[in-house]
């Protein structure tokens, strides 16, 4: 290792750690806000410099994000921080020149510290404050208080200092993982431990002891932490025996091996260069320096080979032993990211380190033990890391931190000893790791299938079982919910020493997939058939004519699931009744045709979804042989918009008006507005509707070409009927194969490969008996007399 005078005078060194913590029951409880954690931990670093003068010398800070701004639409009961790192630098008295708040992720404060570290060997920063807390406890104890404290602040953004990175989730969760109740970190690591177990054939008692002798070492460590959540040692027993207070969470977890969030804690770290920790007078026994990094990223959970491994974290720790020129036996202390068993053995047992290991796997206690203190667990693992570092000179410290679903891993290991800053290859093993091959996926499967991971979830309102399998017809990957009623699936997943390989059968609706055992028949579909009355709709048959009426008119005729639903039954059988040749669908009332979905449905947190054929039965119909002609009376807003655009004809009243109004609430058209309007009309002009959502009149959408016929105000509905008349004059076969031709050629670009196409439709026409009688009574100059075969 290179001598202190031999490094460049801008090699960064951390100079300063700090930590705070308070619990309830402690006797100088002070229910602190996370800003006033953060900053009882910031000014903790900054004392532990010895450098009187640093406040003014920050030029940078960076905060990880709170549990209450991880993800779109969490509850801030007590009020949040709508720039935290600004209202950290209030705290401190700092005037930073840039203040920056965090993606989301356990990975971050190292990941920050790899970030950072080059920012200021690069010139970009001089001196950074990272830092981050968690006040979960105190927010949950202080909620429904008499004189509940405020933590709302909304520090000004002087000179557009402040730089929020967003959620960062994007291919860490998606609707389709929410909509089966993997919404949890528990449920979603519970997946991963079950096939993890089948990996290693253990029954499943054999497998909850192997966990729970996994994490006691880490109760021992958590006992004696002054900053720990919850100071109790235990032994594997204990951690493995279910009892009233170590309850189920998700199989195989129990309460006490998953990471605690009812916390109040807060770390930071001071970074710098060598020169001005020089000029500051910071003395050299503070200096710890990176001696080796990286940072890598797992597959989307769908695209993951294995469910129960990600070599990614164990590729980057051997990547940052390689960077610092060290090996495992070379490490003096250690601390793996302990959310979850898996997180810890996913990457000790590929690296042959054993539970017992002497050294230890964590600094900290662990986050079930020592506390999950949210994004920033790593900043406390750091802090101890460098502590343990200067108490031992020449010693060195791993740091292992994960985030999202075992999703990146940012690794750190650090030591007293003088090192320039390495630069990292993380970004050629990424790309290795992104074009590895991957299983297909599949979000709405129907077939056999089998089992390869699962988990049930314990909660107050009862169980539930999610299953990940594989498709026997392709194995392709997909997620389900064990059906309602399903009840022998359910006792297979809870009793059976291993449900993983077992056959199940799913079925998609648009709510989501359900997995029932082959030949059951608990979500058997009724055959499609009209009922006698809707909750939601009005249904009128005239012959061939089906008159469909959304009736929402109090709220626009906006639908919700259930009117989705009752929509997509009457379409269905609508398509399958062979007496009905045409059919529209109109809106109650004059005021609007549909307004889209029911946004105030959608803000009580309730499922949103439709069904697999779309928005109103409609939107994502992949066949649709008969007519559908759309009579618009007023609004037709998003979704509205998008039924009209799905359907074969349009017939709009003079005070119709279209929209694609979703981006002026924050969504976009995505039941098929963004694709339909620009094959419908000039793109350029579909371009300004969709990213401005201004309303266009009737008589503009006929000119654009959306819109076939415009009536009088209030006439719609008659103009529609007559239009209907007009195609029930002519052969429901030859509609019916007209539009089937149509569909069929869509796709072809070229006019005669298109005409040339082959297909059986001119075959069927002819040799129907629609085809004779059009041509005999055309001879015989009478009313033809259609069979619609």
């Amino acid at each position: 290792m290179a001598a202190i005078s031999e490094l460049d005078p801008r090699t960064p060194v951390i100079i300063g750690v700090g930590q705070a913590a308070e619990r309830i029951e402690d006797a100088d409880y002070r229910g602190l806000s996370p800003v006033e954690l953060a900053a009882k931990a910031a000014q903790a670093a900054i004392t532990d410099t010895g450098a009187g003068s640093l406040v003014t010398e920050i030029d940078t800070i960076v905060t990880t994000r709170q549990f209450e701004d991880s993800t779109p639409g969490a509850p801030a009961t007590l009020g949040k921080s709508a720039k935290f790192p600004l209202s950290l630098a209030d705290r401190l008295g700092s005037a930073p020149k840039r203040a920056v708040l965090e993606v989301a992720g356990g990975q971050s404060p190292q990941h920050l510290v790899n970030e950072f570290t080059r920012d200021i060997l690069s010139g970009r920063s001089d001196v950074v404050l990272l830092a981050g807390a968690e006040a979960i406890s105190t927010i949950r104890h202080l909620t429904k208080a008499d004189g509940k404290p405020d933590f709302t602040d909304d520090p000004e953004d002087r000179n557009g200092v402040f730089e929020d990175r967003g959620f960062g989730l994007k291919g860490l969760v998606s609707l389709e993982q929410a909509n089966h109740g993997l919404v949890n970190a528990p449920v979603q690591y519970a997946l991963l431990e079950n096939a993890r177990r089948a990996m290693t054939g253990l029954s499943r008692d054999d497998y909850r002891m192997a966990m729970a002798e996994l994490f006691a070492p880490f109760t021992k460590v958590a006992a004696s932490n002054p900053y720990s959540a919850a100071p109790e040692e235990r032994n594997a027993e204990d951690l493995a025996t279910v009892t009233e207070r170590n309850r189920m969470i998700a199989d195989p977890y129990t309460r006490f091996v998953v990471a605690r969030d009812q916390v109040n804690q807060a770390a930071a770290v001071v970074l710098t260069t060598i020169a001005t920790a020089r000029r500051l007078g910071v003395s050299e026994d503070k200096w710890v320096f990176l001696h080796g990094q990286a940072d890598l990223r797992e597959r989307n959970l769908f695209e993951r080979n294995e469910l129960g491994e990600a070599p990614s974290a164990v590729s980057a720790i051997r990547h940052a032993l390689d960077i610092a020129g060290r090996g495992l036996d070379d490490i003096d202390f250690f601390d793996f990211y302990s959310c979850f068993p898996i997180a810890v053995s996913n990457v000790t047992e590929a690296m042959g380190l054993r539970s017992d290991d002497p050294r230890g796997l964590t600094l900290t206690g662990g986050l079930p033990f020592f506390g999950g203190a949210g994004n920033n667990y790593s900043m406390h693992a750091i802090a101890e890391a460098v502590s343990r570092v200067r108490e031992q000179p020449g010693s060195s410290a791993l740091i292992s931190a994960n985030g999202g679903i075992m999703s990146k891993t940012s690794v750190g290991i650090y030591s007293t000893t003088p090192s320039a800053l390495k630069t990292d290859a993380s970004d050629e093993l990424q790309s290795r790791i992104d074009e590895l091959d991957s299983p297909g996926h599949v979000a709405h499967p129907t077939g056999l299938a089998t089992i390869e991971t699962y988990t049930v979830q314990h909660t107050r309102g009862g169980k539930t079982g999610i299953i990940i399998g594989r498709l026997d017809v392709d194995g392709r990957r997909f997620i389900a919910k064990v059906a309602t009623g399903e009840d022998e699936l359910m006792d297979l997943l809870e009793h059976t020493d291993q449900p993983i390989g077992q056959r199940i059968h799913v079925t998609a609706h648009g709510y989501g997939n359900r997995a029932t055992l082959p030949g059951s028949a608990v979500v058997a579909s009724p055959a499609p058939v009209l009922r006698d009355d809707y909750e939601y709709v009005a249904v009128r048959r005239d012959g061939p004519l089906l008159e469909v009426t959304i009736n929402r008119p109090d709220l626009r005729n906006c639908l919700h699931p259930p009117a989705n639903e009752e929509l997509d039954e009457i379409f269905d059988a609508y398509f399958a009744d062979p007496g009905l040749w045409v059919a529209i669908i109109t809106g109650a009332g004059q005021k609007s045709f549909c307004a889209g979905n029911d946004m105030l449905y959608s803000a009580t947190g309730k499922l949103m979804y439709a069904p697999l054929n779309g928005f109103g039965g409609l939107t994502s119909r992949k066949d649709m042989p008969k007519p559908v002609i759309a009579a618009v009376n007023g609004y037709a807003m998003g979704g509205g918009f998008e039924i009209a655009l799905a359907c074969h004809l349009v017939v709009a009243d003079e005070a119709a008006k279209f929209a694609l109004s979703e981006v002026k609430v924050g969504l976009i058209a995505g039941a098929g507005g963004v694709v339909r309007l620009p094959r419908a009309i000039p793109p350029k002009i579909a371009n300004e509707l969709i990213l401005t959502g201004r309303k266009i009149g009737a008589e503009e959408a006929q000119r654009l070409g959306v819109v076939n016929r415009v009536t009088p105000t209030g006439e719609a509905l008659g103009a529609a009927r007559e239009l209907a008349a007009e195609i029930i004059a002519a052969s429901p076969t030859s509609v019916r194969l007209s539009l089937t031709l149509m569909e069929q050629t869509r796709g072809i670009a070229d006019t005669y490969d298109a005409v040339t196409h082959p297909t059986d439709v001119i075959d069927e026409l002819m040799f129907s008996a629609d085809a004779h009688e059009g041509i005999n009574a055309f001879a015989r100059r009478r009313a033809p007399q259609w069979k619609n075969c």
